[in-house]
């Protein structure tokens, strides 16, 4: 039976945890991309988040970005790989010590933003992630924009990785995300993201803005936290790729 992992952003916005919009999106995903103090999230969002996901046996991965807030970590700053690698390695251990406290394991780490973005071009960039995160443990998978460089450079640090695509973005020809400064950067109708997921596992490419195919070969698709009708995308999704006889499950636990 063919298999992929489905990954959300969460713990980024506290009203949705507020609300149980962020625990019905854990209905239909396998692994949580947990905010962990940069660009969003803290002490509460983190716990909380965390016991959700162990609640609905979702794997718990750290979900580093800038320390933006303002900007929610979606835009590039300058920083020296030092910096990148301090700052990674100090969120990762934040939401480690967290999950301990709840009987969680961090499986996965994914960058977030302009962090992931800068990555995905920049090997200096990737190698001060990977940098942070080796830090604190190497046991854990680094996930990457499917195609891009950041994989190469993580799997040379000596990672296991899982190759990233998007449901709920558009692509450029180069394989690269279309930009959020961007009016049609989203994917946000459930059905055609839907689509788009199921053709990234059933034909391992996507339709670019061009009209050309971008090909790639993912291990796990995002859905952002964050999209507008994020809860019905993701559980479109889901359904979409049950329905197709793909199992949904995680990267490393195998729920």
């Amino acid at each position: 039976m063919m298999h992929i992992d489905l990954n959300c952003d969460m713990g980024e916005i506290p009203e949705k945890l507020a609300d149980g919009s962020q625990e019905a999106l854990l209905r239909f995903v396998s692994s949580a991309n947990i905010a962990c103090g940069g660009h969003a999230g803290d002490a509460e969002t983190m716990r909380k988040t965390i016991e959700q996901a162990v609640h609905w046996k979702v794997a718990v991965g750290a979900h580093p970005g800038y320390e933006d807030r303002a900007n929610f970590g979606r835009v590039a700053l300058q920083w020296s790989r030092e910096e990148i690698a301090t700052s990674v390695h100090r969120q990762v251990a934040a939401l480690d010590g967290f999950a301990h406290e709840c009987g969680a394991t961090v499986v996965h780490v994914k960058a977030h933003g302009a962090l992931y973005n800068q990555a995905a071009r920049d090997a200096g960039v990737a190698r001060a992630i990977a940098q942070g995160v080796g830090r604190w443990s190497r046991d854990v998978v680094l996930m990457g924009l499917a195609g891009s460089l950041m994989l190469d450079e993580f799997r040379k640090a000596g990672f296991a990785v899982a190759a990233e695509a998007f449901a709920d973005r558009r692509y450029e020809a180069d394989g690269s995300l279309r930009s959020r400064k961007l009016k049609d950067a989203l994917v946000s109708d459930p059905e055609l993201a839907a689509t788009q997921a199921l053709r990234i596992v059933e034909q391992e490419n996507v339709i670019a803005t061009n009209g050309g195919v971008v090909r790639l070969q993912a291990e796990t698709i995002c859905v952002h936290g964050d999209t507008p009708g994020a809860v019905e995308i993701v559980s479109a999704v889901y359904r979409r790729l049950v329905g197709a006889g793909i199992r949904v499950r995680s990267l490393r636990t195998g729920i």
